[in-house]
């Protein structure tokens, strides 16, 4: 589905929308974020966070790289927002066979974090930890068009 946002409340409808159809799975539910600086991936998962009432101030975690929030929606316990802009993406794998931030993500607890059913993960720039992505994720594709407006894909 593809959507143009001009306003908070045009993306509180999109995520809406997307958060409908969401279906809870064996393991974490995770949705990768793609999109350029200021495309509205941060925004979006306010939106999100705004609706399954979040009530903390939701920012982006690119410092701290993840935050989590509890919430009650379908089975979901937790909405987990990760930033993975800052963690490193060298050319070449480490020892393991993951890149550096693949590695940073993996020893904040990726692994234990993705077997929990009940997590609702939210990933930003999962492209830097693209090898510690499941297949499974649903993807959101965020395009900048100008200061007010912004194109939201995803597939349902």
């Amino acid at each position: 589905m593809k959507h143009v946002s001009k306003s908070t409340q045009e993306t509180n409808k999109i995520a809406e929308g997307f958060l409908k159809n969401l279906k809870p799975r064996e393991q974490a539910t995770i949705v990768a974020l793609h999109g350029n600086l200021g495309a509205g991936k941060t925004a979006f998962t306010k939106e999100v966070g705004n609706i399954l009432g979040v009530i903390e101030n939701m920012y982006s975690p690119t410092f701290v790289i993840e935050k989590i929030y509890n919430i009650d929606f379908k089975c979901f316990k937790r909405l987990i927002h990760i930033d993975a802009y800052r963690l490193e993406k060298p050319a070449r794998p480490d020892d393991s066979g993951h890149s550096g931030g693949e590695s940073e993500l993996l020893h904040l607890g990726w692994e234990e974090l993705i077997k929990e059913p009940k997590n609702l993960i939210f990933i930003e720039w999962p492209e830097n930890v693209s090898g510690i992505i499941p297949d499974y994720a649903k993807r959101i594709y965020f395009e900048f068009i100008d200061d007010k407006t912004r194109e939201i894909k995803y597939e349902d």
